[in-house]
C-alpha cells in the first residue's frame, strides 16, 4: 500500500486527502515494485493496496494482481480503477497457497501483530511463493514520534499506549520470518529522508490521528502546534520546506 491502516485507534482513511498529503508513497514504491519483478500469469496478492495507485502498476505485467486492505474508503477508490480489491484484514487472511508473490508497500508498519500477519502471508504463499516488502523499520519518523510524544507529555498524557506502529530492526523481522519458516533472500534498513509535499501539517493530518484519537479539538491542535514546533529545527530548511525522517525496511524472503 501505501501507508494505509490496520486498526490504530482514531485513524480513519480517506482515499482524496491520501492522494493529496501522501502520493510520494506509492511513487516510492517502484524500487520494492521492482524487487518484486512481477511476471505476466502470475497471481500476486497487494497486502494493504490503499487506493491502488501502485497495485494498478503491478498488474500492467500482465500478472493478476488481488489487492487487500482494511480500509473501506481505500478499497473504492481502488475498485475505482478496475481492479480487484477487497476490503481485508491481514492478520487473517482468507487465502490458502494461492498466490506466486506476496508484496506490501508502506503497509506493514501498521499491523501491530506483525507474527499473525507473517503467518497469515506464508499460508497465502504457494510453495516457493516468494514475499516482497518494504515498510517502516528501526528509526523511522523517530524525531516525529519524539516530537508528538512530548506534545503529549506536555499535558499529562501518556503517549505509550496511542502509539500506532510497529517498526522493528532487522534482527528482529528476520527471527519472526524465519520462525514462520521463511527463507531470506535480502533484508536491510534504507534511510530514505522523504520530502513532504503538504509540509508536516499535512503529514501529521493524515497520518498521527491516533496520537490525538479522543482529544478535544482545541487540545489535538495544541499538540500539533508544538510538536510543528518541536520539528521545525530538525525537519524544516530555510524556506519551510519539510523532510520526514524516513527509515524503511525492504525485504525479499521465499516460502
Amino acid at each position: 500500500m501505501n501507508d494505509v491502516p490496520h486498526n490504530a485507534p482514531g485513524q480513519q482513511w480517506q482515499a482524496s486527502r491520501y492522494a493529496h498529503n501522501a502520493d510520494f508513497v506509492p511513487a516510492l514504491g517502484s524500487t520494492v515494485a521492482t524487487l518484486l519483478d512481477p511476471k505476466s500469469g502470475e497471481r500476486i496478492l497487494d497486502l494493504g493496496c490503499g487506493d491502488g495507485s501502485l497495485t494498478e502498476v503491478l498488474a500492467k505485467s500482465g500478472a493478476k494482481v488481488i489487492g487487500v486492505d482494511a480500509s473501506p474508503d481505500m478499497v473504492e477508490a481502488a475498485k475505482a480503477r478496475g481492479l480487484d480489491a477487497r476490503v481485508v484484514d491481514a492478520h487473517h487472511l482468507p487465502f490458502d497457497h494461492e498466490f506466486d508473490a506476496v508484496f506490501s508497500n508502506a503497509a506493514l508498519h501498521w499491523m501491530l501483530n506483525h507474527e499473525a500477519v507473517i503467518a497469515s502471508v506464508h499460508r497465502a504463499l504457494k510453495p516457493g511463493g516468494r514475499f516482497v516488502a518494504e515498510f517502516g523499520g528501526h528509526g523511522n519518523v523517530a524525531a516525529i514520534c519524539t516530537a508528538l510524544l512530548a506534545a503529549l507529555q506536555a499535558r499529562g498524557i501518556s503517549g505509550k499506549a496511542r502509539f500506532p506502529w510497529f517498526f522493528p530492526t532487522v534482527e528482529e523481522y528476520s527471527t519472526s520470518l524465519q520462525a514462520a519458516g521463511f527463507t531470506i533472500d535480502s533484508i536491510e534498513l534504507i534511510p530514505r529522508p522523504t520530502p513532504l509535499p503538504t509540509g508536516m501539517a499535512g503529514w501529521l493530518a493524515t497520518f498521527a490521528n491516533p496520537f490525538l484519537h479522543g482529544l478535544e479539538e482545541e487540545v489535538r491542535e495544541a499538540i500539533l502546534d508544538d510538536a510543528i514546533g518541536l520539528l521545525s529545527h530538525s525537519l524544516s530548511d530555510s524556506h519551510g520546506n519539510w523532510t520526514a525522517d524516513y527509515v524503511r525496511l525492504r525485504l525479499k524472503a521465499y516460502r
